[in-house]
């Protein structure tokens, strides 16, 4: 028996360490009961009262734009699926940017955000698990592409015309380099039998509010800067790939690169309207 064999952490096909079995939980976030929604409610709702807490009393947020991120999570026509996309700087920027919703979308689980989460950091074991998984968190593998569980579900839900929420740099970016947006969220837009409304957002000063380094403790009084861009025109774009028939790797590449565009310019404006507080 080889290594890989013997160790019960490692998937064997994709070479990716699993320190807890993960199989179990898309079956129940695909087909969610009338329990899963009971408690599904009683941790948004708890989430979403502390990070308006830590948020809104403890720190000072500036939020530019919000009504129209409001206008498209309560308002956009029915069945549209919402994908937002932002910058991932702090561990607590999802929960902790939802903050600023009124409590009528923060605190709803029909309303709130679908989110991919670590696999790795946010769901390894039963207890941590449970709790991500009602919070309405997606276990997301990483290493091995946009073909797996995660992204599927994803645009399942897009199907269904719910809000998706996804950081495209792939992992807390610390060091704020311009990363390679991962290509999974233009596999996401790509394949969803109705185009999303795509909503570009940055901000700056969640790694103040909680930052990446020990002990990981919430601070207090740090100014957090949150801009919600334009939604981002890429219909017609979208319905000529499909009419030319792209292949779908080359596709989803080409509509990653837009986001990547729509980021460069929302962070540059976003970096002067925060740094015009201080």
């Amino acid at each position: 028996m080889s290594d890989q064999d013997a160790d019960p952490k490692l998937d064997v096909a994709t070479g990716v360490a699993m320190p807890y079995n993960i199989d179990w939980i898309f079956p129940r976030l695909r087909n969610p009961s009338k329990f899963w929604y009971v408690v599904s409610q009683f941790v948004v709702s708890a989430v979403g009262i502390f990070s308006k807490v830590v948020l809104m009393l403890l720190n000072k947020p500036r939020v530019y734009n919000k009504e129209r991120l409001i206008q498209l999570i309560t308002k956009r026509p029915k069945g549209v699926p919402l994908v937002t996309v932002s910058n991932h700087y702090s561990c607590f920027d999802d929960p902790g940017l939802w903050g600023c919703l009124p409590l009528g979308i923060v605190c709803n689980t029909y309303k709130i955000r679908w989110s991919m989460a670590a696999h790795d950091i946010c769901f390894t074991n039963k207890l941590h698990s449970l709790f991500f998984m009602f919070g309405k968190c997606i276990p997301v593998v990483r290493g091995i592409g946009v073909y797996q569980d995660a992204i599927n579900l994803c645009i399942e839900k897009a199907a269904l015309g719910h809000w998706i929420h996804v950081f495209p740099e792939g992992k807390v970016n610390m060091e704020k380099e311009e990363l390679r947006l991962k290509w999974g969220v233009g596999r996401i837009i790509y394949e969803s039998p109705k185009i999303p409304i795509i909503l570009p957002m940055w901000h700056e000063g969640m790694d103040e509010l909680l930052p990446n380094v020990e002990p990981y403790v919430i601070q207090r009084g740090k100014q957090v800067t949150l801009n919600v861009g334009q939604p981002l025109d890429l219909n017609d774009f979208i319905l000529d790939l499909k009419k030319r028939q792209v292949p779908e790797p080359t596709a989803r590449k080409l509509i990653t690169d837009k986001i990547q565009e729509a980021f460069r310019d929302l962070r540059a404006e976003t970096e002067k309207l925060h740094r015009e507080r201080n």
